[in-house]
């Protein structure tokens, strides 16, 4: 074989393996999904503990946790998460039929914008929002402050907060409305 044949062979493999590649990173979205969902530790709020008190502004207002005066429907979530995606529909209709008697609030608990691949922004957080039709407050934290307090070692994570201002639930994963509904009425209950 004469060198410029061998370097034909070889460009021709490298873009194999190349092209190779770039299939399975796009058939495997679950590696991809799994890369992400790398959630930083349990949070150490516990159910029973004082709440971790924050303000963000959101896409509603302002939401002083230590202001709700009711119970508050805290969501710890991220934009690329599919869990959190397919979630909205359930905490939209949990906002419909409580938001009169809990404050609702959802905050963005990672540094990945929801294309994979680029930092996470108020854009990113915003577009998410109206992707998926979210109707109940939504916040950006740049800072993972939330997070770092609320999150339950996966997307989403749930806490609810009485008036009292202790954690009356906590949970993580996609939740059924039936269980969400029945620990606010719970909360309510206090």
């Amino acid at each position: 074989m004469n060198q410029k044949t061998l370097g034909i062979v070889s460009a021709a493999i490298v873009a194999a393996i190349a092209i190779a590649a770039i299939v399975w990173h796009f058939a495997n979205p679950k590696s991809r999904v799994e890369t992400l969902a790398q959630a930083p530790p349990i949070a150490k709020v516990v159910v029973g503990s004082h709440a971790p008190e924050f303000v963000l502004p959101t896409t509603g207002g302002v939401f002083d946790l230590n202001a709700a005066r009711k119970p508050a429907f805290v969501e710890v979530f991220a934009t690329w998460c599919p869990h959190c995606q397919r979630e909205t529909a359930v905490i939209d209709r949990l906002y419909d039929a409580y938001k009169s008697r809990a404050s609702f609030v959802g905050v963005s608990g990672s540094d990945q914008a929801m294309d994979e691949s680029s930092p996470a922004s108020q854009a990113d957080v915003l577009a998410w929002t109206q992707r998926f039709h979210a109707i109940y407050p939504v916040a950006y934290d740049p800072n993972l402050t939330v997070a770092n307090s609320y999150l339950q070692g996966g997307f989403p994570s749930f806490a609810i907060v009485g008036r009292d201002g202790n954690v009356t639930y906590l949970n993580s994963g996609e939740v059924s409305y039936t269980d969400l509904a029945a620990a606010l009425d719970s909360a309510l209950r206090q």
